[in-house]
């Protein structure tokens, strides 16, 4: 089986949503790079560091197969030719389910190599409840 080649950050951050919404785990592990050095945070969790562990990560998450409705909006894209990182809000929900998801922030880094572009990180976290994404267009100041 011939593994995709994404010649850009935006092709993989494709497969990488449209793997996430199948559930599909070698589509998603084709998406990230093969460094060990690779880190996964998801929603509320702990810092996954290595191949194995982000790869054990989501076939946890897939296990049970079900389909998601995903969407990603407000991406924030920066980077050279050799490294990407895009910041997106997530609306990630079970397929079928009407309600509207909270939103979720993500942080996607991509660098560029001669397997084309790969995933090395993903950290998504919940939006604050307080501030609605996308209206703060002012500084601010974290640490």
């Amino acid at each position: 089986m011939n593994k995709p080649v994404f010649t850009t950050a935006l092709e993989a951050e494709a497969a990488f949503y449209d793997a996430l919404a199948r559930s599909d785990l070698d589509a998603m592990m084709q998406v990230w790079s093969e460094d060990d050095e690779v880190v996964c945070i998801h929603p509320d969790g702990a810092r996954l560091v290595g191949l194995h562990a982000v790869r054990e990560s989501w076939r946890q998450l897939f296990a049970s197969g079900v389909r998601l409705a995903v969407s990603v909006s407000q991406r924030v894209a920066s980077g050279n030719s050799l490294l990407a990182t895009h910041n997106v809000i997530e609306h990630v929900a079970l397929a079928r389910d009407e309600r509207a998801p909270p939103p979720m922030v993500a942080t996607n880094a991509y660098a560029s190599g001669p397997h084309g572009w790969k995933m090395i990180m993903h950290h998504a976290s919940p939006a604050p409840a307080s501030l609605p994404a996308g209206t703060h267009d002012g500084p601010r100041i974290v640490h």
